[in-house]
């Protein structure tokens, strides 16, 4: 089973204290969780883009080009793009050059978003949300492959001839994931080959059954999923009650399932916590129900001092990791 940290990168003040790390402070523990992933035995690290909100890491691919010149083996990936609200060029381009940067780590999780708001913003109407990604992966895959590229579109201007430098290492081109919980785009994750990410929601699990059902049925590809996790030798519950009821509080207008926040439910369900070996057992519950390859972890959420996330992060990778399964 391969285990990545995930990273979304919510700035809340701790509920125990009411203290803040600073911005400054916020972004550069994210890159230290990285490099501490890494001597932790972790396969990777995925990190959010969010606008406008208090998620505040808007550039992810410039944390990674940090984390990369700091580590050795860490796979480098978003957690998730959001393709439709770039240039697909621009995206090619990035990637290739932490790609590089990184000797062949870099990888890419894309996906539509989950804030309504961001795409007004971005002046993308919610019906060219969709059928706007899909092209622009259509797109990116051609880049990365490809050279002297011409193509037309719906979305873009046209392309005469391009060819995006500097090319990626990895051939055909670094690991694309597709995230969704929707049937449609993980359709499209099936049509091109891609892996499909699920996403990062508040909910059981076993509501995407049908989703990875019908991607399985066509094609044989990678399926993975994030779970909000804390571990702890002692207390684990009650250390982490306050901060995922103020994640939860915070989180559930995007990923909650819109009813009333009960912690302790999501803590017998989607949230897992408790010592390494509880912890394992309903890790690997999730990926036997499922049939996951990969498992994505969020450990940093709701202001969880920085001390305790790094213990978590090293206890989950000295006593989680090796009992999973998969």
């Amino acid at each position: 089973m391969e285990v990545y940290l995930l990273i979304l990168g919510d700035h809340l003040p701790d509920p125990r204290t009411g203290h803040a790390p600073s911005e400054p402070e916020r972004v550069r523990a994210m890159v230290d969780q990285a490099v501490v992933a890494e001597e932790s035995g972790f396969t990777g690290v995925a990190i959010g883009e969010h606008h406008f909100t208090r998620y505040i890491v808007s550039a992810p691919e410039l944390l990674l080009a940090t984390i990369a010149a700091r580590t050795t083996t860490l796979r480098l990936s978003t957690g998730v793009t959001l393709l439709a609200h770039h240039d697909p060029v621009r995206v090619a381009e990035e990637l290739a050059t932490l790609d590089v940067l990184s000797g062949g780590r870099a990888e890419l999780i894309v996906a539509r978003g989950v804030s309504k708001e961001t795409d007004v913003a971005f002046g993308i109407a919610p019906a060219d949300l969709r059928p706007r990604l899909h092209e622009y992966l259509r797109l990116l895959l051609r880049l990365l492959r490809e050279e002297d590229v011409t193509w037309r579109g719906t979305f873009r201007s046209p392309l005469e001839g391009v060819t995006t430098t500097p090319r990626p290492v990895q051939r055909p081109h670094p690991t694309l994931w597709v995230g969704s919980g929707s049937a449609a785009s993980a359709g499209l994750a099936a049509e091109l080959g891609l892996p499909l990410m699920l996403p990062s929601t508040l909910r059981d699990p076993g509501v995407y059954l049908d989703v990875v059902a019908g991607y399985r049925r066509h094609a044989p590809g990678r399926v993975a999923l994030p779970s909000h996790v804390f571990v702890a030798e002692d207390d684990a519950r009650e250390r982490w009650r306050p901060y995922l009821q103020a994640y939860a509080t915070f989180a559930s207008p995007w990923r909650g399932d819109g009813r009333e926040i009960d912690i302790d439910a999501l803590m017998e369900g989607a949230a897992i916590c408790g010592g390494p070996s509880e912890v394992a057992d309903r890790l690997n519950a999730q990926q036997k129900l499922l049939g996951l390859d990969a498992h994505l972890v969020l450990i940093d959420i709701g202001g969880l001092p920085s001390d305790e996330v790094l213990a978590a992060i090293r206890l989950f990778g000295e006593k989680v990791i090796p009992q999973l399964t998969g």
